[in-house]
């Protein structure tokens, strides 16, 4: 007699898995990935549950404390756009320092409800370079300028 076919997985449950995604939880990246998914962000394009899993364990490594809070979400039939803020403090850099990044994922989803595409969208100028001490300045500036 053969098991019994896993649940499909719902947009609750993936909602749920980010905002409490722990180092942990790396192993089982399948359960919420699609095996040939792909994963874009400003820094990385991958594909492959193995190739995403480094990035959230890479993700783990700079930061302490990360954490997702999703915001919003809108779905429509296989796919979802979520609004989230992401929580961190970065270990080697001020590490006394909160930071929170703004973003959005859309997401397209397997039959089984896993994740097959992951297409993450947020400003690094903005969110990140603007903030930093040196750099941050500079980038102010010709916001300011050019606005």
């Amino acid at each position: 007699m053969s098991a019994p076919a896993a649940a499909p997985v719902t947009l609750d449950a993936i909602v749920a898995r980010f905002e409490q995604l722990a180092p942990a939880d790396i192993a089982t990246m399948d359960r919420l990935y699609a095996p040939d998914a792909w994963f874009r962000d400003p820094f990385n394009e991958v594909r492959g549950v193995p190739a995403i899993a480094a990035i959230f364990e890479r993700m783990f490594e700079a930061m302490h404390a990360p954490r997702f809070v999703v915001v919003n979400r809108i779905v429509d039939g296989d796919q979802a756009m979520l609004e989230w803020d992401f929580v961190f403090r970065i270990r080697r850099f001020r590490p006394d320092t909160t930071w929170t990044i703004h973003g959005t994922s859309h997401l397209r989803f397997a039959p089984d409800g896993r994740i097959a595409y992951h297409r993450d969208y947020w400003d690094t100028g903005e969110e990140l370079y603007a903030k930093l001490p040196l750099i941050g300045g500079v980038i102010r500036f010709l916001r300011a300028r050019m606005g």
